[in-house]
Parts: structure tokens; C-alpha cells; sequence
């Protein structure tokens, strides 16, 4: 048997790991330093090449594998290594984008990809070299959202895919574990975005919907069509499985945010498609699915209390202008990872990976141009909704600023109650600044703008918004360490000049507190 052979067998037997409780690396083992000096038993939870990871009743250790001796079946062979990524969680992830990325990252260095189907819900993917062998094996487990959080917390996955973000109850058992805090920026990334659009049977007259009105609709309070501005007939509501992760952050932050209650008559379907399907056939139906998975079905634009429309485009995802944008993670643990693993999550920032995500049917983060003419619809209901607050030469100031610029996709928007960035602009700081290091900004005068909602004073309200763009530029310098010369970097604001939504809901006044890029390419 070869070194090849020898390699592969390895990595399927690693793989094996999600398939077995009782394989040989769920036993214990037992290191003794070479000095004799100390003696530890614990469960491996991680290998690199160079380090050994363990579970033990002082918590996580991790030992230079080199300078101990290790007892126990389960004790990696540095002979035959071969890193393993365990990865489970959403399976609209699993399923597609992460087995794309991870074959086009081994593209990119010239492997080849091998996937083995080992059960329904198991498969795995070998990066080949032809030469060498196996360089990696990444496992996966087709999960949910729920049980991806579990096996990682459980350091049963070195990876979970999630299609929501972490719940507060979760970040305290991985805390407890010894995972480190999952929502640090250094342990979840997100990789591409996608959305829950409200959809319809194709014959409803409808093109928008009230956001406040769907959730009356799935709370069990709306009946009739006719109530709600639509024909005289009766709603029919459907929902995908209740493990969905895309389905939970729905209820949780759209149907019982305040404590509301789900309706009792929701169909629950297995699976998407199902409820696809359910929502094209029958008059009357209404069902919430991802972008780019509505199929046959007619989607609905989100419309608030002051008719202001958020449409699902993948320019409004990026941007989170449209309100239910909901940012694929990946999470980590808080440990040594393998060097290939590291380069994967590096390449993953890079345009390929966009690309990737884009033809897996996501919204992928790279930073398109909005033109100014391209924007008519919100200057216009800046006009609209302008007052005694916002006088006419203030708007003509903040156009005669952003008339010579270009906006950017990119933006930044800040947790409910507090000055934290959100998921989603954690994740466009670290591309930024990453796009800026590379040199795709050099030339180029940037400009980061800031918003507020119509709370308050105009002149407060612009000082926080200003407030809020100078926050977003010091982190950006300190993610950069050193500012290089060949870009320009300033702020303005313009308080609640140009509001997204209504300042009558959270969701709107979300939508509103936000900092803008723009780009002048003619000025240094």
C-alpha cells in the first residue's frame, strides 16, 4: 500500500468521526511530558501536525505534540497526518456553497477534489494533490442550523454553518466550553448573504407587502386578503420545517419579536421546495423563502408605515437595505487551527470565493457601484419627506457633496442599542480593509457618510451620525495598522437628510443609522 493509499484511507477514517460516538477518537488519551513531570488524560479535540488539542478537567489544553508522549488509540500519527475539518450545520450550505468553496480553494493550488458520499446526511472532500496526496480532508455532516451550534459546542465539528446568527443561550455554552466568544470577529465569518422574501400565488394583484402586515399574517390575526389591502380571499400560510435556520430567525425577529404568538393553521412543509410548490398551486397562499429560491412563485417587495419600498435585489442585500438580509456564517472555536485550514478562511475573503458564492445562488459581499442616477427613488422621498427640520439647503449641500462620487454596496450598521457593528458590517470592515491593503482603492478619495434616524433634533441627530462615520474610520485605520498614502480617507454627515424607512418602527430606524462608502475615482 502506498503513501497515497495510506493518506486516504486516514482521512476516511477521520471522517468517520461524525458517523460513530464510540470511534477511536472519542477516547480518551493519555500524554505524559518527556521529563515525566506531567501526566494528562483527556479526549483530542484537534491535531494540526504540530499540536495536539485536548478536552481535559482543567478545560481546552493545547501541547506541542513533539514534546510529549502520547497513550491511547486515539493519538494522531504524525506519519500518516492528513488535516480533517469536521464541518456540519445548514444544509443549504452544506449542501452547496462550502463543498464549491472548498473545491475551489484546491483548484486554486492546483488539487483536484474528491467527494465521497458515506451516508444521506455525511459526505466528505478530499483535496488530492497528484504528486503528494491528500492535502486535506473536510467532513461534513448535513445538519441544520441548530445542530451544527451543538456539534461544534460539543467538539464534535471544527466548523458550524449557520443561515442565522448565534443565539445568546448558545454563546454561553460554547463560553462554558472553552470555544472562546463566537461572536468576535476573529470567530465567525460570513461568506456570502441571503434573504427571506414574502411570497404569493402568482395570480394575487400584490407587489408589496407591509412588513408589520406579514407578521399579523403569520401571528394568526390576518385572515382575509381583503383586510390587508388584497382580494376578497382567504390566507393560506405556509412556513418551511421548524429546524430551518432561515425559518427561526423569521419567527424570531419578525412573528414574536414582543412575545406574539405563531399561527396555529401554518402548513409546515419538509422542505423548501415544498413549500415552493404549495405556495404555486394554491390561490390565496403566502410563504416566506430565500432569494433566488422563489421560483414559480410571485415575491412581494417590503413596503413600511411610509410607503417607503425595500425590494429583494442583490444591491439592496448588500447593502442591508432590504430588511430581512440575513448574512451566511461560519463559526469557529477558539484554538490552534491547521495551516491549511487558516489559508482557506484567508482565500474565502478574496474575489474566487465571491464568484463562487455568487454562482451557487447566494449574494456574494464584493462591493458594487450605485451610481447617483441610479438613486433618484431615495433623493426623491428625501425631498418628500423633508420639513421644517431638514431645509432645502441642506439638501442641496449633501448633493452638491455626493454629486462627483460613486456610493458603494459596502455600508456599515450598528447593533440595536448599542455603537457594535453588526454581523454583516463586521464582515464588509475586514473585506474593506483587505480591498484597501491590496491596492484596489489606490487613487481613490474615499468618503464614509454618516445617517441617523429622524429621532430627536436635526442638529444632534447630525452630530451622531458624524459621530457614527468617524467611529467606522478609526476602525478601519486600526484594521489596517498603517493608512496607506495612495488613499484618501474622510467623513461627512447629514443626520436624518435621506431616511431609508420609517423612523415609526425599529426595523426603520435601523434602516436609517447607518454609514455609507463613497468613492470619488478622480481625486486622490
Amino acid at each position: 500500500m502506498n503513501q497515497f493509499t495510506d493518506k486516504l484511507k486516514s482521512a476516511a477514517c477521520f471522517a468517520a468521526v461524525f458517523l460513530c460516538a464510540t470511534s477511536a477518537l472519542a477516547e480518551p488519551v493519555t500524554v505524559t511530558s518527556d521529563g515525566g513531570g506531567l501526566v494528562l488524560t483527556g479526549d483530542v479535540i484537534g491535531y494540526d501536525g504540530e499540536f495536539l488539542q485536548l478536552r481535559t478537567e482543567y478545560g481546552p489544553l493545547t501541547l506541542r505534540y513533539a514534546s510529549v508522549t502520547c497513550g491511547g488509540a486515539a493519538c494522531p500519527d504524525p506519519d500518516a497526518y492528513v488535516p480533517l475539518v469536521r464541518i456540519s450545520g445548514s444544509a443549504r450550505m452544506s449542501e452547496v456553497a462550502v463543498p464549491a468553496l472548498v473545491e475551489a480553494f484546491g483548484r486554486s493550488r492546483g488539487w483536484q477534489s474528491v467527494l465521497t458520499e458515506i451516508d444521506a446526511s455525511h459526505f466528505t472532500v478530499d483535496l488530492v494533490d497528484a504528486t503528494d496526496g491528500v492535502q486535506a480532508n473536510f467532513a461534513f455532516r448535513v445538519t441544520n442550523s441548530d445542530e451544527g451550534f451543538a456539534d461544534l459546542i460539543a467538539f464534535e465539528a471544527d466548523m458550524a454553518l449557520a443561515v442565522r446568527e448565534i443565539r445568546p443561550e448558545e454563546v454561553e455554552l460554547a463560553l462554558e466550553a472553552g470555544l472562546g466568544d463566537l461572536t468576535s470577529p476573529r470567530q465567525s465569518r460570513i461568506i456570502g448573504l441571503d434573504a427571506l422574501v414574502p411570497v404569493v400565488h402568482p395570480s394575487l394583484e400584490l407587489d408589496a407587502i407591509a412588513l408589520k402586515d406579514v407578521s399579523q399574517v403569520f401571528r394568526g390575526l390576518v385572515d382575509n386578503w381583503a383586510d390587508i389591502g388584497g382580494p376578497d380571499l382567504p390566507v393560506q400560510r405556509h412556513l418551511g420545517p421548524v429546524e430551518n435556520g432561515q425559518m427561526q430567525f423569521f419567527v424570531d425577529r419578525i412573528v414574536r419579536p414582543d412575545g406574539g404568538t405563531v399561527a396555529e393553521d401554518i402548513t409546515r412543509h419538509a422542505d423548501l421546495s415544498a413549500v415552493r410548490d404549495a405556495v404555486a398551486d394554491v390561490p390565496g397562499s403566502i410563504a416566506m423563502l430565500p432569494f433566488g429560491q422563489t421560483g414559480n412563485t410571485q415575491p412581494l417587495a417590503l413596503r413600511d408605515a411610509c410607503d417607503f419600498t425595500a425590494t429583494p435585489v442583490s444591491t439592496t442585500l448588500k447593502t442591508e437595505d432590504y430588511p430581512l438580509t440575513e448574512p451566511l456564517f461560519l463559526y469557529l472555536p477558539d484554538r490552534r487551527q491547521p495551516q491549511i485550514v487558516r489559508d482557506f478562511l484567508a482565500w474565502l475573503r478574496g474575489p474566487e470565493a465571491q464568484l463562487v458564492v455568487r454562482r451557487a445562488g447566494f449574494v456574494d459581499q464584493g462591493a458594487v457601484p450605485i451610481p447617483l442616477d441610479a438613486q433618484g427613488q431615495r433623493f426623491a422621498n428625501a425631498i418628500l419627506k423633508a420639513g421644517t427640520d431638514i431645509p432645502l439647503g441642506e439638501l442641496q449641500r449633501m448633493v452638491r457633496v455626493l454629486m462627483p462620487r460613486t456610493r458603494l454596496s459596502t455600508s456599515f450598521r450598528f447593533e440595536v442599542g448599542s455603537t457594535r457593528l453588526d454581523a454583516q458590517s463586521r464582515s464588509n470592515m475586514m473585506a474593506l480593509g483587505q480591498a484597501i491593503r491590496d491596492g484596489r482603492f489606490d487613487g481613490q478619495s474615499l468618503m464614509l457618510v454618516g445617517f441617523s434616524d429622524g429621532r430627536g433634533a436635526p442638529a444632534p441627530n447630525r452630530e451622531l451620525s458624524s459621530a457614527r462615520a468617524e467611529a467606522v474610520k478609526r476602525a478601519l485605520v486600526a484594521a489596517l495598522g498603517t493608512w496607506p498614502e495612495a488613499v484618501t480617507l474622510e467623513t461627512e454627515a447629514f443626520g436624518e437628510a435621506l431616511p431609508m424607512g420609517c423612523d415609526d418602527t425599529e426595523w426603520g430606524r435601523q434602516m436609517n443609522r447607518r454609514v455609507e462608502l463613497w468613492v470619488d475615482q478622480s481625486k486622490p
